[in-house]
Parts: C-alpha cells; sequence; structure tokens
C-alpha cells in the first residue's frame, strides 16, 4: 500500500476508499453469522479527453479467508457529445429502491441474499457503453461480449437453501457455460429524458437470464410391491436461456411528493411446472414486472414506500410459481444532531407469502471518516416465502467503517 501510495501520488492519481469491519451475531444461536473485515480502493485519473479506474475490493472472512475482487477497472474516453466506458464496470439502470426490475445490465451477488449495500450488491460486467448527448436527453448503447451470471451462496452458506427434491438428482452442468463470442453477446439499449415536469427512461434488452433454466428429466420403475410406477431418479441440467425485455421508468414530483413507476415486460422466461406433457419439466411465459413509488417527508422523517407486483402472463396452474407474486417496501430516515445521527429502517413486506425482512439501523458519524453503525435483520413469516426461509438468519450486527 506504502509502494501503491507513492506510485499514485507520483502520478497524481486520487486514491479514495474505506476499511470496514462488519460482525453479525444470530439470534437464535448467539453464533457469528457474518465476520467480514473489508478494504476497498479507487484509483482514479481524469484528463480533458480520457478518465481511468481501477476499484479493487479485499474481503476477509476469517484467519484463512480471503477474497479478492476487482469491481471496476475500465477506462473513459471523452468526445464532444458522446463518450465510452470500455472494461468492467457496474450499471445502475431504473427508479426502484432495493428492487431490480429494468436494473438487470449488471448481475447480483446473492451470497449474503439481499443484505449487502446497494452499491455492492452488483457485480461488475465486462462491457463496452457509449452515451451520446443531444438536449435534454441521452442514448446509452451497452455490449456485453462476456456473460457473467448471479452469483449464489455456496452450500456451506447459512443462505444457501437445500432444493427440495423427491430423490437424490444427479447433475449435468455441461450446458450452464456460455462461450464468449459475438453472437452470444448481451445487448442494452437505454434511452433517458430530462425535462422540467418528468424524468422517464425507455430500455430494451437482448440478454441471457442470469439464473440458470433446471431442465428436468424424471426416470421411472415399477414399485414390485403394487406394480405402479414409481419416480426412481432425476437428472437436472441447468442452462441459461436468452430473455427480450423492454420497458421503462419514470419520475415526477407532484406539490412536494415525488411520483416514481417503473416497468419491464419480459419475453421467453422458462417456470418450473408440474404439467407431464412438459417433458422436462419447465414451461415458458411471459411475465411483468412493475412498481409505484411514493417519496415524502412527515416533519423530519424521510419517507419512502412502494408497490411491486410480478405476474406471469397466460398463467397455467401446474407452474409451481404463484401466478401474482405482491411485495412492498417502506423506508424512513431521520437525520439528528446536526445530520451525525441516523435512524434508518428498511422493509421488504411479502404480501403473497406473508413475509417481511425488516433492517432497522443507527448511525453515528464520530467526524467526516469515521462512522459506526449498528443494526439488525429480522426475517418473519411463512417459511415457504422468500424472506421467512431465513427466519433462523436474524441477527444483530454492527459496522465499524473508517472513509479515506
Amino acid at each position: 500500500l506504502l509502494i501503491a501510495g507513492q506510485s499514485a501520488k507520483a502520478q497524481d492519481l486520487d486514491i479514495s476508499g474505506f476499511a470496514r469491519s462488519y460482525e453479525g451475531v444470530l439470534f437464535n444461536t448467539g453464533d457469528f453469522g457474518i465476520v467480514q473485515q473489508t478494504l476497498n480502493l479507487n484509483f482514479e485519473k481524469r484528463g480533458n479527453n480520457v478518465a481511468f479506474k481501477a476499484n479493487p475490493m479485499v474481503y476477509l472472512y476469517d484467519a484463512d479467508s480471503l477474497h479478492f475482487n476487482m469491481r471496476e477497472l475500465y477506462l473513459d474516453l471523452y468526445f464532444d457529445n458522446f463518450d465510452i466506458r470500455i472494461g468492467k464496470q457496474q450499471v445502475v439502470w431504473g427508479k426502484a429502491d432495493g428492487v431490480f426490475i429494468t436494473d438487470i445490465v449488471s448481475p447480483l451477488n446473492l451470497t449474503e441474499f439481499l443484505l449487502p449495500d446497494f452499491d455492492e450488491i452488483r457485480t461488475g460486467v465486462i462491457a463496452t457503453k457509449v452515451n451520446y448527448y443531444f438536449g435534454n436527453s441521452t442514448l446509452e448503447a451497452i455490449l456485453i461480449p462476456v456473460f457473467t451470471p448471479t452469483e449464489k451462496p455456496p452450500s456451506s452458506s447459512i443462505w444457501y437453501i437445500q432444493p427440495d427434491f423427491p430423490v437424490t438428482p444427479s447433475w449435468d452442468f455441461s450446458r450452464e457455460t456460455i462461450t464468449p463470442s459475438l453472437e452470444s453477446s448481451e445487448v442494452f439499449l437505454k434511452y433517458t429524458a430530462l425535462t422540467s415536469a418528468i424524468d422517464f427512461e425507455f430500455m430494451g434488452a437482448y440478454t441471457w437470464d442470469d439464473n440458470p433454466t433446471l431442465h428436468v428429466q424424471k426416470e421411472f420403475g415399477v414399485d414390485p410391491s403394487t406394480q405402479q410406477p414409481i419416480l426412481t431418479g432425476l437428472n437436472i441440467t441447468p442452462e441459461h436461456h436468452r430473455l427480450a425485455i423492454g420497458g421503462g421508468s419514470f419520475s415526477t414530483e407532484i406539490k412536494g411528493v415525488i411520483l416514481r413507476g417503473e416497468a419491464a415486460y419480459y419475453n421467453g422466461k422458462y417456470f418450473l411446472t408440474e404439467d407431464p406433457l412438459q417433458p422436462d419439466g419447465n414451461i415458458q411465459k411471459d411475465y411483468l414486472h412493475y412498481l409505484v413509488g411514493l417519496d415524502f417527508n412527515l416533519g423530519p422523517v424521510k419517507v419512502s414506500s412502494q408497490f411491486i407486483q410480478q405476474t406471469i402472463l397466460d398463467y397455467d396452474d401446474n407452474i409451481l410459481n404463484e401466478k401474482t407474486e405482491n411485495t412492498m417496501t417502506v423506508m424512513a430516515r431521520v437525520d439528528m444532531f446536526r445530520e451525525t445521527l441516523h435512524l434508518d429502517l428498511f422493509s421488504y413486506i411479502g404480501l403473497t407469502n406473508e413475509d417481511a425482512l425488516i433492517r432497522p439501523k443507527i448511525t453515528y458519524d464520530f467526524d467526516d471518516s469515521f462512522s459506526i453503525l449498528l443494526g439488525s435483520n429480522i426475517f418473519v413469516g411463512d417459511e415457504k416465502g422468500r424472506f421467512g426461509q431465513y427466519g433462523d438468519n436474524s441477527m444483530a450486527y454492527v459496522k465499524l467503517k473508517y472513509n479515506f
């Protein structure tokens, strides 16, 4: 670090980042659910026509488990009315808070479910991004030659959910990898307009589903006692499939209240089904994912609420997913003592499955560089729900963070 710092000073690089200690204790056992030390570095160099950024990040999970991640590493080229970014980068789209509808360019790191900070949960992608500016509008085009899937927790993690199969399956991963090529590249387009009355975006994508479809082949035998057919084996082949997606988002102010909306239409998604006529246990359907949100103030309290719905079109009763899944988010924040003490609450509420993730926290800023955060992640509700399934993972945690 000393050598890098001296070299950076000689090259007139801007260096920033943070060091963080993060520990979480499970309520039900008292065990540590999270023990994480983090070093995040940003190296930036800006010129009139060229800029460079490198963002290495190191996680230390215990004395022997060191994880290095180059979150971003890219070059910017600036021209009169357009710019180009080439390299590993994170892309944020849409107007939603904590929900990913049109924000699909960068896949997610779900190794700790939805608990990481939202600026850390996205995975950088190797891409070329071009922004063209005209008037109050921007046209953005992204080409991703190397597919990056969602990162899931390993089987040793407390966030891993064991799939429920009637018999022990065999796995064939031969079709899960996508070979980089021009034909297999992902393409994203977005048009953005900023006006005095409303900000809005339209987007389209021809991409891969970040989560693989599990194609299931069943093997049957005969029960010798009843002479009836019984399931004797499952052969599962994960495979990523193409999706065509179109959507957009908007935000506007009405008498001090911010109204936000976002929606996307997904074409070609595969869903698991119990229909015996589907030989691989999947059926292809389109679905709609959208939200509406309000941001407003109640005295000193800043409040934000969102209603989110995901619905499968032309629904078949044999599909294992619910036809419609409804979720809400609620966020409230109060800043006190000259904005040195911050009280926050963010909650996901699963209306369909009657479960929730409740996340209160208190942050105290000792000065501009050092802060301490006390919080908790509370999972409640139906064990079959997206949040209720992690009921045993409710925890209290502390974060000490030094920014430089």
